[in-house]
């Protein structure tokens, strides 16, 4: 594991947290884009200056550990930040009570020592229902569920009549968040920052984009989420995985060229992603 390393911002100033921010990122549908935004978002708190800590919780996908082992080929050869990074292992005692036990275990010692030694903590659940996915869940200061506009994603968050397109009832994965929320402030009084981000937009304005925001926007009322935009459909977003980098590390050299008016609209949507989050210590955001 490796150090994080602080240094000064050209997104926004930094300030000093009163106290650690965990960012989960989770829902149970793959293809929403969420890891990418979990690479992202660590990127853009490093390039803050802030110390950043990261847990992978997908125990058989390992997409954010990957990344991260890319991303460590890097050090020493260029000035590149990292965060500290924990790969969690599931439990192998065949008695379930036993293996959860083992899982909350292995769970609350990562997180107590990243929470320990790290401004954020960046947690990326499995898209799939477990047992480590509903810890990390419940951990969560801002829990973001990436998805993309279209009504297959919606049915993440609730049923719908299909004839009138109106709420019939909360997911699976809705009530789920639900129960993680009431658990938290039975806890210790803390909230849950319920962000759905739109990933993946399409710059077309077509019928089916707008029936989802007004679909979404029904559902936002009922159940306590905040929507933002996320990242659109790029390929810049994605294409750097191998080597570990985003487009906020890449340079004019490494482009084979000057940085194009693409590069610059991703980088914007980045910024304005992380500005959106309303993290403490970032954009003159909430308390921490």
């Amino acid at each position: 594991m490796s150090d994080s390393i602080n240094q000064s911002s050209s997104i926004a100033p930094s300030a000093p947290n009163v106290a650690p921010h965990v960012i989960v990122l989770g829902n149970e549908k793959g293809g929403a884009g969420k890891t990418t935004v979990a690479m992202h978002v660590v990127a853009a708190l490093l390039e803050a200056g802030k110390s950043v800590g990261t847990l992978d919780l997908d125990v058989r996908q390992r997409s954010f550990s990957r990344y991260m082992a890319n991303r460590q080929m890097w050090v020493g050869r260029r000035d590149m930040q990292m965060p500290e990074h924990i790969a969690l292992e599931a439990g192998t005692d065949n008695r379930l009570d036993v293996r959860q036990q083992e899982e909350s275990d292995s769970f609350v010692r990562a997180l107590g020592h990243l929470r320990a030694n790290h401004d954020f903590v960046v947690i990326d659940c499995p898209g799939s229902d477990s047992y480590l996915s509903r810890l990390g869940h419940a951990s969560a200061d801002t829990l973001i569920t990436p998805m993309n506009e279209s009504f297959v994603d919606v049915d993440l968050l609730a049923t719908l009549d299909p004839n009138t397109l109106e709420v019939a009832g909360p997911s699976i994965y809705a009530e789920m968040v639900w129960s993680c929320r009431q658990a938290r402030v039975q806890a210790n009084g803390a909230a849950i920052d319920w962000v759905v981000l739109r990933n993946r937009t399409s710059h077309i304005h077509a019928k089916n984009r707008k029936r989802v925001e007004t679909t979404l926007d029904a559902l936002a009322s009922r159940l306590a989420f905040r929507q933002i935009e996320g990242l659109s459909e790029r390929v810049v977003f994605r294409e750097m995985f191998p080597a570990g980098l985003t487009l906020l590390d890449l340079t004019s050299e490494e482009a084979n060229a000057s940085l194009t008016m693409s590069h610059v609209a991703a980088r914007a949507e980045v910024k304005a992603l992380l500005s959106a989050l309303n993290l403490p210590g970032l954009f003159g955001g909430g308390d921490a």
